[in-house]
C-alpha cells in the first residue's frame, strides 16, 4: 500500500507525520524502524500518527526510531500540533491526548506553545538531577559541554544498574552560559544516538536550573537551535504550567510503499 507522510522538524528534532484519522496505517515495529533509518528509509528521529480521540481534537501516538512505541516527546508534540493546525484539525488552540495525559497548545507568532505535565518529584543525586517530563530524563551540569562525549557518557549512563530495570532514561548535559542561558547536549533513548533538540529533555533540563536559581522562562541552545521552557515553581517544589515553546516546520512530504 501506498501512504502518504509529511516530515516535519522542531529544532533539529525530525519527525515523520501520518495522518491516521481513518485508523488505516499498518502499525509494525520493523516498518516503522525502516522508515525512520536514515539511508534505507525516509529518515527521522520517529513517526508520529495523528489519531481521532473522543474528547479531544486528536491523539498523539509516537514511536521511536527503532519502531517501538515511546514516551511522551516534546518536539514531537509540537511538530505535531503544528501538523495538525495545517490539517485544519483547530484554529486556535487545541487539547489533544498523548500516551503521559491530555496536553493543551496554541500558535502564535510562528512558535509552537505545548503545555507539558506537572513536574511533582526531581531527584537529586550526588552529580545529577533525574526527573520525569512525560519521559524519564537524567541531567548533569558540567562544563564545556561542546567538547564532551555525549554517546559515550550518554550509552553509560542510559544503560547503567540504576536506571536499565525501568527501561533506561534520557541522558541530558548542561552548561550555564555567561548570559543567563543553557547549552543542552542530549542522548536519546529509543533513537539510542545524540538528537540535534529534545523537547522533554530541554523542559527537565530548565527545571534542574530553577534549583540552581535560574528564573522562569529559561532560553535553551540545542544544536538544532533555541526554545524557551516556562513555569511556575511552587512552594513545595512542583512545577506546574510547564510550557515548552519554540518553532515547528513542514520539511516536504511525499508518499511511500509499504
Amino acid at each position: 500500500m501506498q501512504v502518504q507522510f509529511y516530515k516535519y522538524q522542531g529544532t533539529g528534532n525530525d519527525f515523520i507525520m501520518i495522518d491516521d484519522r481513518k485508523a488505516t496505517f499498518p502499525v509494525n515495529k520493523e516498518q516503522i524502524a525502516r522508515l525512520c533509518n536514515r539511508r534505507f528509509g525516509i529518515g527521522a528521529d520517529g513517526l508520529i500518527l495523528l489519531q481521532n480521540q473522543p474528547g479531544y481534537d486528536f491523539k498523539m501516538l509516537y514511536f521511536n526510531a527503532d519502531g517501538k512505541e515511546g514516551s511522551m516527546c516534546g518536539n514531537g508534540g509540537r511538530c505535531l500540533v503544528q501538523f495538525a493546525h495545517h490539517l485544519a484539525v483547530f484554529a486556535k488552540q487545541t487539547t489533544f491526548l498523548a500516551v503521559d495525559g491530555p496536553h493543551e497548545a496554541y500558535i502564535q507568532d510562528d512558535l509552537v506553545y505545548l503545555k507539558m505535565i506537572d513536574v511533582q518529584e526531581v531527584e537529586h543525586g550526588a552529580d545529577f538531577n533525574f526527573l520525569n517530563t512525560g519521559s524519564p530524563h537524567y541531567v548533569a551540569f558540567r562544563d564545556n559541554v561542546s567538547a564532551l562525549d555525549v554517546v559515550g557518557y550518554g550509552k553509560s549512563i542510559r544503560y547503567n544498574d540504576r536506571f536499565a530495570p525501568a527501561g533506561g532514561t534520557n541522558v541530558n548535559f548542561v552548561e550555564l552560559k555567561p548570559d543567563n542561558t543553557l547549552f543542552v547536549r542530549t542522548y536519546e533513548r529509543g533513537v539510542e544516538d545524540e538528537t540535534f533538540s529534545c523537547g522533554t529533555g530541554v523542559t527537565a533540563c530548565a527545571i534542574a536550573a530553577s534549583y540552581k536559581e535560574m528564573q522562569s522562562p529559561v532560553t535553551i541552545q540545542t544544536i538544532g537551535g533555541n526554545l524557551q521552557v516556562s513555569f511556575i515553581k511552587t512552594n513545595n517544589h512542583t512545577f506546574t504550567d510547564i510550557y515548552l515553546i519554540g518553532p515547528a516546520e513542514r520539511v516536504f512530504t511525499g508518499a511511500v510503499m509499504l
